[in-house]
């Protein structure tokens, strides 16, 4: 068992962990989340023993082995496969031992202790947890100093995998995975039988994995039984608890001003008015749910162009004279939203380059729309910002010639106004620079907008947000990610990056999944019927109607909910209801949000049916 007794901690000044307290049950899997910059990561190097808190401890068994991954990644000559045995330091010492060592006593006790500890297995173990990874035989055998840094954490991570610690701390361990390692993961996890803690964003992953969710909010920690939407429930009951509790609280808190605004002159009633202030003293005010700005992404609309955006016709893409994909036929329309799926190094990112024209056709040919604009982010843009200078700098210099109330407007879709946007990016969070990075890519109102890996800086409530703002946005989108919530939500056409090629995938996420989980890399699937020209064209018109139907439902059902939240806060808090909301009586504000929950579900129904169409269109 793993208990936190009162942790705070204090860094710059700041209370960051403050008299933080849990009990973590033996042999739980327990998912560690809150808001970027909340002190997840603090509190796991407390429990690893990497930072003394001020107060409080973190209580583990005598003698139980903690593995946490450094924050630097394994370099040098030795291969991957013999960096993750020697990461079991007892069989190293031990291996090392019985080459050395004459005497037979302790030859004999050393070999007893390997045997005890399944020692002769070990490089079997090693290997299949490498290519679990993504590490093929030749990758297993080659020098570390010829991966990328990405790579190298992985090795970091099987490493700490294979040392087999009794208390295994991960912070965000899918950030350098593609989506195929990070299938493997959850299922080396869901049967690691000692005591998990796991820093994660991903809602999937926490879903899959943990028992237990950790939250860590203002500096407490809360301990939820289940996993992720378990916790989210719980959490929203919560929420409504808070809410119903702060306007009783504010009734009463008026009552009680009101009574000793008029009765504090009169002799008769100044007893009870004095007791009533020492009441208003006493009374600890309840949190209000404010607005967060780390939640706001909103992608300026494109103008609209014709179809289609770009065109590849036979085309060959690589680097130098080396394709890396051979033969794509791909046509891209304004209203596509494609994730490309694939293992990393497989070329997706070669075809996101491609597409934004940062690489050119080695062969074949590539017809792109003249008037259209393209959005590419990567990671790299987020690492290359100036750390000395301000949001507001930046988004001046890239709007060369707009209007300081432009520049300003843009950076206010991203959440950063007031002092937000004169803050120094070095002083920003990993999250707030991917907003900033976002911010800047859209400022031009791309047509089409590129996406690799655009979550692995992002909390969980910030890919929501983001997901909402990608399916509010008018323009094409190109996703590579291996957040599974994020393509299932956002993409309705699925590209397979493999083999050196890209081909539509003829199926669900989820049927990619169980093929990768089956142990397949190429899909099997049947060649599609051939259909004479008339039959295609009315299937392609039907589909381009359903589409239409589909996303003018989703866009009245966004209009409803909201105008229904606004009826909800004119019912719930009159004074910060929208004017023409405030003048109309409970009784018609009652009315009205009956009638937009009808409105809505019709449009709802609508959708549906829009959808189902396309199934049919599809199938």
């Amino acid at each position: 068992m793993l208990n936190l007794n009162g942790i705070t901690v204090r860094l710059g000044g700041r209370t960051i962990l403050d008299r933080a307290s849990a009990a973590l049950p033996p042999g739980s899997r327990v998912g560690l989340i809150g808001r970027n910059g909340a002190g997840k990561s603090t509190m796991v190097r407390v429990i690893a023993g990497m930072l003394e808190p001020d107060e409080g401890s973190a209580d583990m068994p005598r003698g139980a082995k903690i593995g946490y991954i450094a924050q630097e990644a394994p370099s040098g000559e030795k291969t991957p496969f013999e960096t993750v045995l020697e990461a079991d330091v007892e069989r190293a010492k031990l291996m090392e031992l019985v080459e050395t060592d004459v005497d037979p006593d302790t030859l004999g006790d050393a070999y007893e202790r390997l045997i005890a500890i399944d020692a002769y297995t070990a490089p079997a173990r090693a290997s299949r947890i490498l290519l679990g990874l993504g590490f093929d035989d030749e990758a297993q055998n080659r020098p570390l100093d010829s991966f990328s840094g990405g790579w190298k954490m992985r090795v970091a991570l099987a490493a700490l995998l294979f040392s087999q610690p009794d208390l295994l701390l991960l912070d965000e361990p899918s950030n350098h995975l593609d989506l195929e390692a990070v299938m493997w993961l959850e299922d080396f996890l869901r049967d690691y039988r000692a005591t998990i803690v796991v820093v994660s964003h991903e809602r999937d992953f926490l879903n899959n994995v943990v028992d237990h969710i950790l939250h860590l909010q203002n500096g407490k920690i809360t301990l939820y039984a289940g996993g992720y939407d378990a916790f989210e429930k719980q959490r929203a009951e919560r929420m409504a608890q808070l809410a119903a509790a702060k306007a009783n609280q504010d009734i009463q808190r008026a009552k009680l001003q009101d009574y000793v605004a008029r009765n504090s002159a009169r002799a008769s009633t100044a007893k009870q008015a004095q007791s009533r202030m020492k009441l208003l003293a006493k009374m600890q005010p309840i949190a209000e749910l404010a607005n967060d700005p780390t939640l706001s992404f909103g992608f300026p609309d494109p103008s609209e162009l014709r179809p289609p955006l770009i065109t590849l016709d036979l085309a060959d893409v690589g680097y130098g004279d080396t394709p890396i994909l051979k033969r794509l036929n791909l046509r891209i329309d304004p209203d596509d939203r494609i994730a490309l799926l694939g293992r990393n190094g497989n070329g997706k990112t070669t075809l996101a380059r491609l597409l934004a024209a940062q690489l050119a056709p080695m062969a074949g040919s590539m017809a792109a729309s003249g008037k259209m604009n393209v959005g590419y982010f990567t990671q790299y843009q987020v690492e290359e910002l100036d750390t000395d200078d301000t949001p507001l700098e930046h988004m001046t210099r890239t709007m060369k010639g707009a209007s300081p109330a432009a520049v300003r407007a843009q950076l206010g879709r991203f959440g950063f106004s007031g002092d937000k946007a004169t803050t120094k990016v070095g002083k920003l969070s990993g999250g707030e620079r991917a907003r900033l990075a976002l911010a800047i890519i859209t400022r031009d109102a791309p047509h089409l907008l590129i996406l690799d890996e655009p979550t692995n800086h992002l909390d969980v409530d910030a890919r929501e947000a983001l997901v909402q703002a990608l399916n509010a946005y008018s323009g094409a989108v190109i996703l590579v990610s291996h957040d599974r919530h994020m393509v299932e939500l956002t993409a309705d056409r699925l590209v397979l990056v493999a083999d050196g090629a890209a081909k539509e995938f003829d199926g669900s996420l989820d049927d990619y999944i169980a093929m990768i989980l089956a142990g397949d890399d190429t899909p099997k699937a049947d060649k599609p019927k051939k259909k004479d020209k008339a039959a295609a064209a009315a299937a392609r018109e039907a589909e381009k109607a359903a589409r239409a139907a589909a996303k003018d439902a989703e866009a009245e059902m966004a209009r409803l909910e909201k105008e229904r939240t606004a009826v909800d806060r004119a019912m719930f808090d009159p004074a910060t209801a929208e004017p023409k909301l405030a003048k109309l009586s409970m009784s018609d504000l009652m009315k009205r949000r009956a009638e937009l929950t009808d409105q809505i579900a019709a449009a709802e129904a609508r959708w549906v049916e829009a959808s189902e169409t396309l199934e049919r269109e599809a199938a």
